[in-house]
């Protein structure tokens, strides 16, 4: 069966009874129908001072076309680890309307390792998203409401920081002109719409504690800039009350279910590429709280995902991660060992040991952060057992385990030998986690460290406009910030072409954007997009109702 097939024959239980074997009480859940609920702020505030569990890291290789089921791995382990004994629960994002009518398509896993209802969370969900866009958009309409009515704050209407956003891949949004047509319209300037997941408030959000919290960092972006260089505060527009209350529901966890009837998390969805790249310090936070051993992912491979997880997350929320599962393919290796998507198919060991270079390279970027790594292999039906002990003999040579996965194929009894490694990883108190760089180091340097220590660059190439931009904010008081690197999933590099692990190459950062009230700032890195396109041939045209009112072509 396809995966939307196994998706609609699932036998899901009530929400209330997934609720229940976390000892959520009923009248803590709000119900969005008889599947999926948020779970109260009040409850969540009464788990404070309980004991954590264990946190597992689920990332992955540099992705290709071959496929490498993160998403599929992290629900199959969370399945494996129940299957075996274990109380665990998964924490992962939600998905984007952009991408899943664009080409990469919806994010809820594959096969029997998946998260259900599917077309729900591939689709509006329990509309967090959009109440994100509300609130930014309330934010963008009240700036220009106040340069119009006066602009008491002083504003240079050529230094407005804050952009619009949209939760779909809209290219010739990416640049525009507002307030055309006249007196009545207000004050012409340029303008521009990122994809929502890039938003500000999304990674606010994702990173806040509760909502006073929420609220005070919302108040602390930065939206403009007067004639003096000063900045603007959202707080100084008075919109941080009105776009908290839009968020008051968006920021409580969104509970579902596996296949397998185990509990799980989806909330929060910024992109690793342009943002970074995982679900909410409040799920992740109350998952540890409820379960033993919690197991969450972060998007694309672990050069962006990752780094960003253990650089921005752990460092802001105090969580400890206490290992890693590196996912990977047979596939992918040989894609990355030179061979052609069509040639998958047929063995070919040499370009598998080839191809190991990208996975050898993320296993000594996540061995710097001092967290233990095994790696889990996703299996394909046209995996041979040359090619797969290929991959696990070179795992050995690099000091970690390799463990063959076939969730994709028979759910938690394909993961099993996986989260026992897991558990013994876990227990064994290995971890030595800290952070890459210190929060007292230049900003600069901060962006340094990660294009030499992470992608192995020689230097980092960035014009003296910009490096006096973040002088000047570090003389603001913001250098003890982290940084989040947008650049292209594809490689190392800011390439997307250039597979493997390439050394010696350059990091163009093209601009630096403040997200004062997230806490990090971004550095765009390349000809990366912080408002993606369609492609040529876009998913929504052959995505349609079936005569049975079922949807097609979204997965």
């Amino acid at each position: 069966m396809s995966d939307i097939e196994i998706a609609r024959a699932a036998r899901k239980k009530p929400i209330q009874e997934i609720g229940a074997r976390l000892d959520i009480p009923a009248e803590h859940l709000l119900p969005f129908g008889h599947d999926k609920a948020k779970v109260s702020a009040a409850f969540i505030k009464a788990q404070e001072g309980k004991d954590d569990g264990k946190l597992i890291l689920v990332t992955a290789i540099n992705p290709t076309p071959a496929g490498e089921g993160k998403t599929t791995t992290t629900v199959g382990l969370g399945d494996g680890l129940n299957a075996i004994g274990k109380k665990a629960m998964i924490c992962i994002r939600e998905a984007s309307l952009g991408p899943n009518f664009g080409m990469k398509g919806g994010a809820a896993g594959g096969g029997y390792a998946q998260v259900v209802p599917m077309e729900d969370m591939n689709l509006h969900f329990t509309g967090d998203f959009h109440a994100i866009t509300s609130a930014h958009s309330l934010l963008a309409a009240m700036i220009d409401n106040h340069i119009y009515w006066g602009n008491a704050e002083e504003i240079d209407v050529r230094r407005v920081a804050w952009r619009r956003v949209v939760d779909m891949n809209d290219r010739a949004l990416r640049q525009i002109t507002l307030s055309l047509g006249g007196v009545a319209n207000g004050f012409p300037r340029e303008g521009g719409f990122d994809i929502t997941v890039a938003s500000e408030v999304m990674a606010i959000l994702c990173l806040a504690s509760d909502l006073s919290d929420l609220q005070q960092r919302l108040g602390d972006m930065i939206v403009a800039y007067r004639r003096d260089r000063t900045p603007v505060y959202c707080r100084d527009i008075k919109a941080d009350g009105a776009m908290t209350v839009l968020l008051k529901d968006a920021m409580q966890p969104n509970l579902v279910q596996t296949l397998e009837n185990n509990p799980a998390f989806v909330h929060g969805g910024p992109f690793a590429n342009i943002a970074h790249g995982c679900n909410s310090v409040v799920a992740t936070k109350t998952a540890l709280k409820l379960a033993d051993y919690v197991v969450t992912e972060a998007g694309f491979g672990a050069d962006l995902g990752a780094e960003k997880f253990l650089n921005i997350k752990c460092r802001k929320a105090g969580l400890r991660p206490d290992a890693v599962v590196l996912v990977a393919t047979i596939r992918a290796m040989k894609m990355n060992g030179g061979v052609k998507k069509d040639d998958l198919g047929a063995e070919n060991v040499d370009a598998v040991q080839a191809g190991c270079a990208n996975l050898g390279r993320h296993i000594e970027n996540l061995k710097e952060f001092g967290v233990p790594v095994v790696v889990g292999i996703n299996h394909f039906v046209t995996d041979t057992d040359a090619e797969v002990q290929a991959v696990k003999d070179y795992c050995a040579t690099m000091g970690v385990e390799a463990i063959l996965c076939r969730h994709w194929a028979e759910g938690s009894a394909g993961t099993r030998d996986l989260a026992a490694k897991v558990v013994e990883i876990c227990d064994s108190g290995a971890t030595q986690y800290a952070p890459l760089y210190p929060d007292d180091m230049g900003l600069f340097e901060k962006i340094e460290t990660i294009a030499k220590r992470i992608y192995r660059a020689d230097e980092v190439l960035a014009d003296q406009k910009i490096r006096n931009q973040l002088k000047e904010w570090e003389a603001q008081g913001y250098g003890h910030l982290p940084v989040c690197m947008a650049k292209t999933q594809y490689s190392f590099t800011t390439d997307p072409t250039r597979r493997g692990a390439p050394n010696g190459h350059s990091v163009p950062v093209r601009e630096v954007r403040l997200s004062a009230g997230a806490g990090f700032v971004v550095a765009i890195c390349g000809e990366i997009m912080t408002m993606p396109g369609l492609p040529r041939t876009p998913a929504a045209e052959a995505i349609h109702i079936n005569d049975a009112g079922q949807i097609e072509g979204l997965f």
